[in-house]
């Protein structure tokens, strides 16, 4: 999990609704990574909102855990890595939020980058959306 400590590029979906793009970070905390993400969202009808998020991530016996960043934190979902045969690492878990689920998948590449995949299906949201992380370079050339 400490690999994924630093800056991130995001590029990220929502299926029927938008796209968004912008900077994640994970910062390490006492055996814990806090994760921020901020970028910009455009709408399917052209609006354009600055949006952000935070999470806390905390490793687990053989994979992670998730946490909204509340006081006190609640847990978002447990992800149990594997391995695969192309190099990647995948991971998934449900979630129930009111009557809504949340069914999230996490690929880690073997290019280091991942992607995290969220289906969310139920009386309030309907909607799949995919983000792809690409780590940013800190290169002085």
């Amino acid at each position: 999990m400490t690999r994924l400590a630093g800056a991130w590029s995001f590029d990220r979906v929502i299926e029927g609704q938008g796209r968004m793009k912008g900077l994640a970070t994970f910062t390490p905390l006492a055996e814990r990574l806090a994760y921020r993400e901020q970028g910009r969202l455009t709408l399917q009808n052209g609006t354009e909102l600055e949006a952000e998020r935070e999470y806390v991530f905390r490793k687990h016996e053989g994979g992670f855990e998730v946490f909204f960043e509340e006081s006190p934190p609640r847990l978002f979902h447990t992800i149990s890595l594997c391995a695969c045969d192309d190099g990647a690492l995948n991971g998934s878990a449900g979630h129930l939020c009111n009557l809504d689920h949340y069914q999230s998948s996490y690929t880690f590449l073997a290019d280091g980058g991942f992607v995290i995949r969220h289906v969310v299906a139920g009386p309030r949201k309907d909607y799949t959306m995919i983000t792809t992380y690409r780590r940013i370079s800190l290169r002085s050339d």
